[in-house]
């Protein structure tokens, strides 16, 4: 490994595989739920639905997501935040 300043090439603080949580919050309207676990399932296809979790904001107006996959690499997880932030639903994906 070169001793680089920095950008990509720094190493990953994540050992892999790993469980990893996402947390994706979007304005609350039918659909948003189905359409992100269809995102996730695309680039973690063993993500269980059955362990989502949703809360909604106080007024109701938001809903976060929490979907925790196995993360097998780091280009995994960049290809899925990256779509998940390009998605129109999506407001924030931590």
């Amino acid at each position: 490994m070169s001793g680089g300043a920095g950008g990509d090439d720094q190493p990953s603080l994540i050992e892999y595989p790993s469980d990893f949580p996402l947390k994706i919050m979007g304005h609350t309207r039918p659909g948003f739920a189905q359409a992100i676990v269809a995102v996730v399932k695309k680039h973690a296809p063993d993500f269980d639905e059955a362990t989502l979790t949703m809360r909604a904001s106080k007024q109701g107006k938001y809903l976060s997501l929490t979907c925790v996959i196995r993360a097998t690499s780091r280009q995994q997880l960049d290809a899925l935040y990256l779509e998940l932030s390009d998605h129109p639903m999506v407001v924030m994906a931590l």
